[in-house]
């Protein structure tokens, strides 16, 4: 444990500045023009300078302001060696400009090395980092020892309790961050426990319900298909098979349904080749493939659905062409058929029907799109929903 205190770098949280807020960032962007303002005036105040000076010196603090840009980089990706490289180039900074006579701007960079390195190094390589820089302080100081002594064990504890107060605010941020995804775990886990029930509920009711519908019209078609054929004999057969066929598609989307709530559903172009097996369809599919959400998983298949019911219905034998493309944030669909012998105008309505037009709610609910409309040969259904 007491191994760890002297090696363990400050928390990334700690030392980002990303999670900081409003006023802590406006202090600590003046703290750091205030400083810079004061290099300025240590490198160029009370004197008279040539263009070939100034520019050394205004090229001189750049450099100073990039390498602690990059020390604050290299320290927050906790790299120790690049950390303390850049802090060396400092500390000969500050000895350059002490040599120049630019005691202002040696002495900020002694002391802001010194409370920087407590702030955001391990206290293993910190330490002798500030007492180097302090030390050095110290010897060259002219203040008095009482002035030196003084700001030296100044700096030492305002950098102590900089790092202290980072790493405050960083497990803070941390247990901040592990409430809240305990708090979406939990309302994920009472989701699933809702739609587990509700699953339960609609396997109970309407399941069993149309799983008997089924027995009793199987066995209706059976003693129909007994007696003597005739107009009537067939006609009724006829709506009972028909009946038979609703309740069997009835049952598949409902099981489909319940295993969307419970999250088994299995992957959407698996399920469009289905759909399209008794069909002249082709499928095609783009992009990289990836899991679904269950609203993102049903929306593309009650779309697939209702375009080809639309096709059946409007344009039946027409060939027809499904494509799914998985797209960065968003997954598409296009159901495009060659249309059939029914006029234009009529294809047009057919998508503005009860049908389409609920599942651009739906669509437009995720906030997504879909467009139906003719195209140059045939009908086209486009859907677009984030994933």
């Amino acid at each position: 444990m007491m191994r760890a205190t002297w090696t363990n770098w400050p928390s990334r949280e700690a030392l980002s500045e990303a999670n900081r807020t409003r006023p802590r960032k406006v202090i600590t962007w003046s703290v750091r023009g205030i400083l810079i303002a004061a290099m300025l005036w240590g490198t160029f105040g009370g004197g008279r300078f040539g263009p070939w000076a100034i520019a050394a010196g205004l090229l001189g603090v750049l450099g100073c302001a990039v390498v602690a840009w990059a020390f604050f980089r290299t320290s927050l990706e906790h790299r120790l060696w690049p950390s303390l490289g850049l802090m060396t180039l400092l500390l000969l900074a500050a000895f350059a400009a002490r040599e120049a006579d630019a005691i202002l701007l040696a002495t900020i960079l002694w002391c802001g090395c010194a409370v920087t390195a407590l702030e955001r190094l391990p206290l293993a390589a910190a330490l002798p980092v500030t007492a180097l820089t302090l030390g050095v302080y110290a010897v060259v100081n002219t203040d008095g020892w009482f002035t030196t002594a003084t700001t030296t064990v100044g700096l030492s504890l305002a950098g102590y309790v900089l790092r202290l107060d980072a790493e405050a605010r960083g497990n803070a941020q941390r247990l901040l961050v592990q409430e809240r995804a305990a708090r979406a775990a939990e309302a994920e886990t009472a989701a699933l426990g809702e739609r587990a029930r509700i699953a339960r509920e609609i396997h109970d009711v309407l399941a069993h319900s149309l799983s008997a519908q089924l027995v009793h019209l199987e066995a209706a078609r059976l003693l129909i298909e007994r007696e003597p054929a005739g107009e009537f004999r067939d006609g009724v057969l006829e709506r009972v098979v028909a009946a038979r066929s609703m309740a069997r598609e009835g049952l598949a989307e409902t099981r489909q349904a319940l295993s969307a709530l419970r999250g088994e559903v299995s992957p959407v172009e698996d399920f469009l080749r289905q759909l399209v097996a008794a069909d002249p369809a082709e499928v095609s599919v783009e992009g990289e493939r990836r899991v679904l959400t269950a609203e993102t998983s049903q929306t593309v298949r009650r779309v697939a659905q209702e375009a080809l019911t639309n096709v059946r219905k409007h344009a039946p034998g027409a060939r027809v062409l499904v494509r799914l493309e998985y797209l960065p944030d968003e997954v598409a669909l296009e159901v495009r058929d060659s249309g059939g012998a029914v006029p234009e105008s009529e294809l047009a309505g057919s998508g503005s029907g009860y049908g389409l037009l609920g599942m651009r709610e739906r669509a437009e609910l995720m906030g997504g799109t879909l467009e139906a409309g003719p195209a140059e040969e045939g009908f086209v259904v486009s859907l677009r929903v984030p994933v």
